[in-house]
């Protein structure tokens, strides 16, 4: 995605936030027209799968232990905690992106 000020760079963030929704959410030509709220969509489907990814890390082990070897177990465990790693990231790409469509402006901090 291009940083805010370049040429397209909204262009680029709206591309980026259609990857982060269901295909379907294309069809809604409000979300086009409207890059703010498309990021509003786009936070509250990842942070509910953010809540689903750490659910099924609570759970898995006991509602599938009697279903699957313990290896299958670890590797979903695995999964889920990889995934819940990739949309605590997209969380707050979509926080600075939603940010720099309000037109804030983004500072660095070490």
């Amino acid at each position: 995605m291009r940083p805010p000020g370049a040429p397209d760079w909204e262009a680029t963030a709206v591309a980026w936030l259609f990857d982060l929704v269901p295909p379907d959410y294309r069809a809604h030509a409000v979300l086009r027209r409207y890059p703010v709220l498309l990021a509003r969509f786009a936070a509250d489907h990842v942070r509910a799968g953010l809540e689903a990814a750490r659910e099924g890390w609570r759970t898995v082990r006991v509602e599938l232990a009697d279903q699957l070897p313990p290896d299958a177990i670890e590797a979903a465990v695995t999964a889920y905690e990889r995934e819940g790693a990739r949309l605590v990231a997209a969380r707050r790409g979509v926080e600075v992106v939603a940010g720099a469509l309000r037109g804030e402006v983004w500072v660095p901090r070490l």
